[in-house]
């Protein structure tokens, strides 16, 4: 069975420093610490790689969280894994659950989210499911 939530979330994103001779000063890295509200009564943390080009409003990121408390009452934790380029403006994300990494009560979780910066709130939209086994 298909479940659809919405809830809002606070992010605060760290900038983190290169290590001597290791990766591209082109590509940032930052942490990422997150609060998730709603049906999802979480806490997330993470890290992400971004680049900027030399063209206005085009970038590229990806990220990876591990995401830990309440989802409708079911307790554990899952990763989401995100991949979002702009290109000129005009963006496309992707945060899909990455499989098999649900714990506890939330074993066999599966899923997408989405977000939405409105206002300067972030909001969110989960679709998930659980493997039949759970």
């Amino acid at each position: 069975m298909k479940h659809q939530i919405n809830g809002t979330f606070e992010v605060k994103l760290a900038p983190q420093a290169h290590e001597d001779n290791v990766g591209d000063p082109g590509v940032g890295r930052m942490s990422i610490a997150k609060q998730f509200f709603g049906d999802l009564d979480a806490s997330s943390k993470g890290q992400m790689l971004a680049v900027r080009t030399d063209v206005k409003d085009s970038a590229g990121y990806v990220a990876l969280e591990r995401v830990v408390g309440t989802l409708q009452g079911r307790t554990g934790s899952f990763a989401l894994q995100h991949s979002g380029t702009m290109t000129r403006g005009e963006k496309q994300l992707s945060v899909t659950v990455v499989p098999d990494s649900g714990t506890d009560e939330l074993t066999g979780i599966s899923g997408t989210m989405g977000i939405e910066i409105v206002e300067g709130k972030h909001l969110y939209t989960f679709e998930y499911t659980f493997a039949s086994a759970n």
